[in-house]
């Protein structure tokens, strides 16, 4: 099955081998900090996804030279980079100091652009306007978390904010030439695979260009992680989530990049499920059965 690739859209956009670095920031979330709630969306791990980060009390550019450090023997000495400040919200703190982190990672020469992991509902106007203006300095991306579209699984998973809020932003953002990628968490509990599907279609036509499957991770710490052992509800199997992966990537538009297949789960905290521990056997089971559809006949 043909898809666009993160790794195809990259090479040809920077013609090179590109790394995303993952940055913590420093930020906090509405929905940990009592704006919202303070628990944190049911999955969300102790450090706001951000588990595969420096210390935030590291600076921006450290971070940076600590993740060409960890990646430089995949990536080379010609390598370019992607500051991905993806703990907690990232467009939630003044508009000012939003510049300053995204400057001063624009700022590094072996970064190529930046992508800002963030909730709909925390893109004000002022917000909006400095990702407009950065992004003529180097591409801006930006990462929303959606999810899912049923308000069920919403409420469940604490996301609070509506349906309507996602659109508005998507919209706001393609407005202003800004790359929106969009997260959808494939195995929420409760959720069919016909939910599942049609959340997917909502994103192929949202005008996103960017999309991310992430399998459900059950991760120490986390309210999800009670639901879990409480008997509440069952992850997928690897071969029921690659194949709900398969009808998924069916749906999308040629011109949408896929930015993630699956996802990684911190090993030190992750539960369940334990077939995604071994990562490099998931992506290429994934790849096979991929490959198999443009090759039905093949043995």
């Amino acid at each position: 099955m043909k898809y666009r690739s993160l790794n195809s859209y990259l090479k040809e956009t920077f013609g090179t081998k590109v790394y995303k670095v993952p940055i913590d920031a420093g930020f906090t979330c509405p929905n940990r900090d009592g704006t919202l709630d303070t628990r944190g969306c049911i999955f969300c791990s102790g450090r706001g996804s951000g588990d595969f980060c420096a210390s935030s009390a590291l600076g921006i550019t450290e971070q940076i030279e600590e993740g060409k450090k960890r990646v430089g023997n995949k990536i080379g000495e010609d390598g370019k980079y992607i500051a991905y400040f993806q703990a907690f919200t990232n467009t939630y703190a003044p508009v000012e100091r939003l510049r300053e982190v995204f400057t001063e990672a624009l700022n590094h020469p072996d970064v190529v652009a930046i992508s800002v992991a963030t909730r709909p509902d925390c893109l004000g106007e002022e917000v909006l306007a400095l990702l407009a203006e950065l992004n003529e300095i180097k591409p801006v991306w930006v990462e929303l978390g959606l999810q899912t579209i049923h308000e069920r699984t919403a409420q469940y998973i604490r996301r609070h904010y509506p349906l309507s809020v996602f659109d508005k932003a998507v919209k706001q953002l393609r407005e202003r030439n800004l790359e929106v990628i969009v997260h959808v968490i494939i195995g929420l509990p409760g959720e069919s695979e016909e939910d599942i599907l049609s959340t997917v279609s909502y994103v192929a036509k949202s005008g996103a260009t960017g999309i991310k499957f992430q399998l459900l991770h059950v991760l120490s710490g986390t309210d999800l992680a009670d639901e879990y052992r409480a008997g509440k509800f069952e992850c997928l199997g690897m071969e029921e989530y690659v194949s709900i992966v398969k009808k998924c990537l069916g749906l999308i538009p040629e011109e949408m990049v896929v930015h993630r297949l699956t996802g990684d789960g911190d090993k030190k905290i992750l539960i369940a499920p334990e077939w995604s521990k071994d990562k490099k056997h998931v992506l290429n089971y994934m790849r096979k059965c991929l490959e198999e559809d443009d090759n039905p006949g093949a043995d």
